[in-house]
């Protein structure tokens, strides 16, 4: 069976990729691929998919709000997640808003396949790694609840804001992407800074990249100055 796929995600060449390679797969057909700024559910009613694949970490809880009026509109529709966010409160979020599928990033391309056709045929899937962390805390919970890190001491807006921080955002971007003013922005980046013990933008950048809320090369690479892909050398 042939599977119509919408692809979602901001990073252009990442987007062009996956539809290279999901495009040469007999079970798929990609419609359309845009970026998270783009009305989903205006696209997905003209081009009328099967599955729509998404990363929307980018603009913080907005994106899983964006989810859930999808799936509200568009009851026929499968919603699935590729993305490199894998703390517990996200993941739990993320299927509270009616995802059918959360696929890590750093799946292989077998198992984003059987994710899909897992999807399509009306399962829900979840990447092993993220599976495994929430049967764990199911079974422990005393463990889990013990455990405090930096990212549980934030709320779903402060990740939010944090992450576009750590991409770099100006407060103003932060604040048009969000729908706020530049100093509900700026007061978001005190309270951040205060809340983890940080000091400036930088320490923001490397907190962020340890709770996993960007990835790894992109964003050490605006702290030192060099491209994604001169990242290989330094390592």
């Amino acid at each position: 069976m042939n599977n119509k796929i919408l692809l979602v995600d901001d990073h252009i060449l990442f987007r062009k990729g996956l539809r290279a390679l999901l495009s040469a797969h007999p079970d798929f057909t990609i419609v359309d691929d845009v970026g998270v700024s783009r009305d989903i559910v205006q696209v997905a009613q003209r081009q009328e998919p099967d599955i729509v694949l998404m990363d929307l970490h980018t603009t913080g809880s907005q994106g899983l709000d964006t989810v859930t009026q999808f799936k509200r509109r568009l009851t026929r529709v499968k919603a699935a997640l590729l993305t490199s966010m894998r703390t517990e409160d996200y993941v739990r979020s993320a299927l509270g808003a009616g995802v059918d599928g959360y696929v890590l990033k750093s799946a292989s391309v077998d198992e984003l396949v059987m994710a899909l056709n897992s999807v399509a045929a009306g399962k829900k899937y979840l990447s092993p790694d993220v599976s495994g962390h929430l049967v764990e805390s199911f079974l422990h919970p005393e463990v889990a609840n013990g455990r405090k890190t930096g990212i549980d001491l934030l709320t779903t807006r402060e990740r939010g804001i944090l992450q576009l921080i750590a991409e770099g955002r100006t407060n103003r971007s932060a604040a048009e992407l969000l729908c706020v003013s530049s100093k509900t922005v700026e007061k978001y980046r005190s309270s951040l800074m205060q809340k983890l013990g940080l000091r400036n933008a930088c320490e923001l950048t490397l907190a962020a990249i340890e709770m996993g809320l960007v990835e790894r090369p992109q964003a050490i690479s605006r702290l030192i100055g060099v491209s994604p892909s001169g990242f290989a050398s330094l390592e």
